[in-house]
């Protein structure tokens, strides 16, 4: 089916929040137009069980899950374009997006492009995640029952997910990369005095060990200030170095925070731009979960639908 270049609705990136928004908009006859973005899913497809989503008491899988948001958004006529948005140009209406060298143009866009876990650059990284390496202690804490796990990490984050951690494992140890926190005073607090947690000071994970069969078995460690290398057993690691939003190719045209997150209006999902909205993890820094973004991506429907109604009745 040949794709039209100019629709009502575009929406970028295919997580919950731009599934959800697809699917919001679709029943409203709108006809959106999907890109996916390079990680087809989103972070989801990265993340093996998920049983913290209402409606599957089971748990599903999270590529399965995926697939389900696309296939019900399809059903009421959605289309989609497995491509990237490699440019775009919001100083006038249509709004005009590069699409790998071709140009499509909307009344309305929805961004959805969610944030990526930094992680450290490994190949056993890649290779285990999902099998024992998390970004995620609130998605996969539960799967570490009386498990030893290792947090790489000093800042808030890291600290707030060892605490969450302490409520599973038998044991979480602290890896970081300097002989102090880079926390604040509270969150060191509460870590520091509880006693499930120790730290490695001055070291940092060089490589995974583990396999997908057998899940992480320990951590190869280097020491900052010898050099020395040491294999540190645990069962669990999870990676707590911070978030960053996928916002590269909107920062210049649309107003961000200091950490790119693009900032949307007090309760709605609102860029600085009218007609253009943002969903999901692109805007949200806080709680980063597939419901929370799911729901962002329903409000940048009905926002976008609102919008477009008003066009209609300005012309």
């Amino acid at each position: 089916m040949t794709i039209e270049k100019h629709q009502k609705v575009i929406i970028i990136g295919s997580g919950p929040a731009g599934y959800t928004a697809a699917l919001y908009a679709a029943r409203a006859e709108l006809k959106p137009l999907l890109i996916s973005g390079s990680q087809i899913g989103g972070q989801l497809t990265i993340t093996t069980d998920v049983e913290n989503y209402p409606g599957f008491p089971e748990g599903i899988m999270g590529p399965d899950m995926m697939e389900r948001f696309r296939s019900q958004a399809e059903r009421f006529g959605t289309q989609y374009l497995y491509k990237m948005v490699t440019g775009i140009d919001f100083s006038s209406r249509p709004f005009k997006l590069d699409v790998e060298g071709e140009t499509y143009t909307a009344d309305s866009v929805i961004i959805a492009s969610g944030a990526s876990a930094k992680l450290l650059g490994l190949d056993s990284e890649t290779e285990l995640m999902g099998h024992g390496v998390s970004a995620c202690a609130t998605c996969d804490g539960f799967f570490f029952k009386d498990k030893h796990v290792v947090v790489v990490g000093g800042g808030d984050t890291a600290m707030e997910e060892a605490g969450f951690l302490t409520k599973f494992a038998s044991r979480v140890t602290v890896v970081h990369r300097r002989d102090e926190l880079r926390a604040s005073k509270i969150m060191q607090q509460r870590v520091l005095s509880n006693d499930k947690v120790d730290f490695q000071w001055n070291k940092n994970v060089v490589e995974m060990l583990g396999t997908k069969t057998d899940g992480i078995t320990g951590v190869r460690l280097k020491d900052t200030v010898t050099g020395e290398e040491s294999i540190f057993p645990c069962e669990g690691v999870f990676l707590a170095i911070g978030h960053k939003p996928n916002t590269d190719i909107f920062v210049d045209s649309l107003d961000n925070d200091d950490h790119g997150y693009l900032v949307t209006e007090k309760g709605t999902t609102k860029t600085n731009i009218p007609g253009v909205f943002a969903a999901g993890d692109v805007q949200d820094s806080i709680y980063r979960q597939a419901v929370t973004a799911a729901g962002s991506g329903c409000m940048a429907a009905m926002d976008a639908e609102h919008y477009l109604t008003s066009l209609e009745f300005a012309e």
